[in-house]
């Protein structure tokens, strides 16, 4: 188990027992979701993307295109990028105390750009991180392509997670009142599989479909 040192960003002040600075904790929550937001400035003006993000590592890596304002506006400039995974709504007895079960994770740091010479091996990386072994069986991207990309990274030095798991925490009075409280838990479920009407005949579906877990 690894620490991080909390500073003044990722300080959790707000109930301060949920927040974790573990990087295993961390760094579960982001192989739990490839979503996440990069908030960053653009002419002075705060601005967050969503994007798709994947862990090696110590590091976080984030990709798009090569014209993308909102890459080359994070390049060498300090950023924030955020997961979040919503695990259920707790209802309480009081509109005050409703709340949400939930994890997330925050990072800052300043966003780097990796080199040409190592992006094919990162983005055939990021296409295994969701659907393992699937890179194997794809034509291989051109130079064009790979190019046409940027792919960003930051490290997961300055970091903090924040997680509430608990039940419901209503007043003591109120747990009299006949008013139904409880957890309506929210997963994210795969669906089944639509294959693209342009399939080959006989073209089967790979086994490393049923290995993408999400959540």
């Amino acid at each position: 188990m690894t620490q991080l040192i909390p500073t003044e960003l990722t300080k959790v002040r707000r109930v301060h027992k949920r927040g974790s600075y573990d990087r295993e904790v961390i760094n579960a929550i982001l192989d739990a979701t490839p979503l996440c937001h990069v908030g960053y400035v653009i002419e002075g003006k705060p601005a967050v993307t969503p994007t798709l993000q994947w862990r090696e590592g110590d590091h976080v890596y984030w990709h798009g295109s090569s014209a993308s304002r909102a890459l080359r506006k994070s390049e060498d400039l300090d950023v924030c990028l955020t997961v979040s995974l919503l695990d259920g709504l707790v209802l309480a007895r009081s509109g005050f105390h409703h709340s949400a079960n939930y994890r997330s994770a925050m990072i800052f740091g300043r966003a780097t750009k990796v080199e040409d010479v190592k992006k094919a091996a990162l983005l055939d990386n990021f296409v295994d991180h969701i659907y393992p072994g699937r890179s194997k069986i794809l034509r291989p991207m051109t130079a064009k392509e790979i190019k046409a990309t940027t792919v960003l990274s930051l490290p997961i030095d300055e970091a903090s997670a924040k997680i509430r798991a608990e039940g419901v925490k209503d007043d003591e009075e109120d747990y009299a009142l006949p008013i139904w409280a409880g957890i309506i838990p929210i997963t994210q479920v795969l669906g089944t599989p639509q294959p693209d009407p342009k399939n080959l005949d006989g073209v089967e579906m790979p086994d490393h479909i049923s290995k993408i877990q999400i959540g």
